[in-house]
Parts: structure tokens; sequence; C-alpha cells
């Protein structure tokens, strides 16, 4: 068993009940990401590509989210994507072509997105999330991807299990694989800081920057040596690193020395976001959420009375988020986080 599936197991068995069933869904999403596909699988004809029209779609498990102002897209299970361009007060069903669990989702603009998943499937829209084409697809390598993000219009990265790691230059008509570092650690979230200083974070305890936008990369110092599920980058020194069992750093040289910052918890943190002027946001299993100030080294801990995972969250104006995860995706003001949906 992998660092990753056995600190996921003990996240859950660390928090009571309650955590161990949270514990135990993120448990079963990493082992989805991490499984092979079955020798004996029945090929998927034509009518059965597309990932099925459901009305109680909203309620799904979605794993990431992207917005450009009120334009919201959300991928999940099943090959689920919905988008919204009223800050999520209403969503749409998107056609997409794969019935795999998507991992991560990225838009460049109102127009141009890229979605990744299982079997290192890579989608494109070019009309706002409406429709979706594979322009990737690798299921024989059994290795899935896990987060996306672009550069530019043309240039973009994926990063994946096993050290995963493909570059397009062409907005994703083709992709190529790269080696980043002599080893293999699963590469779980790529983030920037600016269009030259990127972070991805990694399993055991692996952080890498890169400061020339993606052409070089190098590991940084780790204060942890449990996985690492996403960084927050603030400004061009100024960083969040996340990761399993509750555990939050602060570096404000770039990741060269890190500052542990206290959560009064032990579940996995799952994803973290600006709000506000100078806030920031972070959530994780068991519905925590974790508040705190930008300039300030401190977070609040919240718990959301369904204990539900919460994935991640966006940001729908001035006093609502939008919180996806096992529940789901559900729009609230902020003022409701502690309270059940």
């Amino acid at each position: 068993m992998s660092d990753v599936l056995a600190d996921a197991l003990v996240d859950g068995l660390a928090g009571g009940l309650t955590g161990l069933q949270a514990g135990v869904r993120r448990l079963l999403t990493v082992c989805l990401c991490l499984a092979v596909t079955p020798t004996g699988a029945e090929p998927l004809t034509a009518d059965d590509e597309y990932a099925i029209q459901a009305p109680l779609v909203s309620r799904s498990l979605f794993l990431d989210g992207a917005a450009i102002g009120e334009h919201m897209v959300v991928v999940g299970e099943r090959g689920h994507i919905l988008v919204s361009r009223d800050a999520g007060i209403s969503w749409t069903q998107a056609e997409v072509p794969t019935r795999v669990t998507l991992t991560g989702v990225s838009l460049y603009d109102r127009a141009r997105g890229w979605a990744v998943g299982h079997d290192a499937v890579i989608l494109r829209t070019r009309d706002g999330g409406n429709t979706w084409e594979t322009v990737y697809a690798a299921p024989e390598e059994e290795r899935p991807l896990l987060d996306v993000w672009f550069q530019s219009a043309d240039r973009g990265f994926a990063v994946g299990a096993y050290g995963l790691f493909l570059e397009t230059r062409d907005a994703g008509d083709s992709w190529h694989p790269r080696a980043i570092d002599d080893g293999d650690p699963h590469l779980n979230h790529i983030a920037a800081a600016s269009t030259d200083r990127l972070y991805i974070a990694a399993e055991a305890g692996v952080v890498f920057r890169s400061d020339d936008g993606g052409q070089g990369w190098k590991r940084l110092p780790s204060p942890y040596v449990g996985s690492f599920f996403g960084t927050l980058p603030l400004d061009h020194t100024r960083v969040y690193l996340y990761g399993l069992r509750g555990h939050l750093y602060f570096s404000a040289d770039g990741g060269e020395s890190w500052h542990a910052v206290e959560t009064s918890t032990g579940s996995l943190l799952t994803n973290g976001i600006p709000i506000g002027a100078d806030g920031v946001l972070f959530t994780g299993m068991g519905g925590t959420v974790l508040i705190g100030q930008r300039a300030g080294r401190s977070v609040r801990r919240l718990q959301r009375a369904d204990r539900q995972g919460i994935a991640g969250a966006l940001v729908a104006g001035d006093d609502a988020l939008v919180i996806y995860g096992e529940s789901g995706v559900v729009r609230m003001p902020r003022s409701r986080l502690e309270d059940p949906q």
C-alpha cells in the first residue's frame, strides 16, 4: 500500500466514526485514482462513451472546480461536469464524452478550458464548458491525471500519479510526457504564483517549485513526510502548503522555509482559496473549514454540521461561496458555513 493510501486510512481512523466515514470515502476516491483497469473489462460502445444526463447530478461527488467571475465549472465522478454562468445559482450538465472520474479542471477564459481524470484522460472545451472533446487518453498506462493548469492559451501542464507530467504547446492538440524528477511521486496539484513561478504538491512530503514557467523544477525543503494535496500561492514569495492530517504550512520566501500553522484538526485538507480582500479559506474532510488572514499565520476552524467531506470552494460574490464535495455542489452565504445542508 502506498503512503498516500495508508495515510488517508489513518486520517479517517483518527477522527472517530464520522471521521472514519469521511476518511473511507476519501480512501475510496484515492483508490479509484490509482486503480488498474480490469483486463477482462468490456469495451464501451459509442452510446456508452458519454456521461449520463442525470436529474440529480448536482448531488454527485465533485472533486474540483474553477471560476472566472460568475462563470463556474465543477467536475467529478462518472464524467459529470456542471456549468454555471450566474455564480452557482443555477447549473447545467455538460455533454461529456467519458464516464471516468474527473479530478481536475482549469479555465483559461470564459470559452476555453480543460479537465483531466482517470485513464489519463484530458478533455477540452471551447464553448465555456457546455460541450467537451477528448484530446488525450492513455488508459493502458494505468496512471490517472490529478490536476491541470494553463499558462497561456496554448501552453499547459497536466500532472498525475507516479510522476506523470504532460505538457502541451498547441492548446491541447498534442501532449508530451516529461520527467521533472528522478523519483515518481504522485503529483497531486499544480498552482501558479505567476506565469514564471509554479508549485507542485506531491505525496510523501515532496514539493516542487519552478522559477522559469515550468521548464525546470527543483525540490523544496519539506516540513512534513506525509502527502501534500495543494499549495495556495498568494504572491511571488508568500505561499501556503496543505495536506494530510490537518497539516498546514506558510512560507514567506517561496518555500525555502516553512512555518507550521495550527489548525486544530486532524482532517485531510483538500483545497485552499483566497477570499475577500485579505482572507484565505481551506476546506477538508469531515466538513472542515479553516478561515484566516493572508498576512497572518493563524486560522480559525469551523465545522460543518453535516460532516460531509468538502473537496473545495469557489467564491460566488462578496458574501457567498459555492461548496463542492461529497454532498454535491451547494451555494451558500459564508455565514452558513457551520449550518447543515
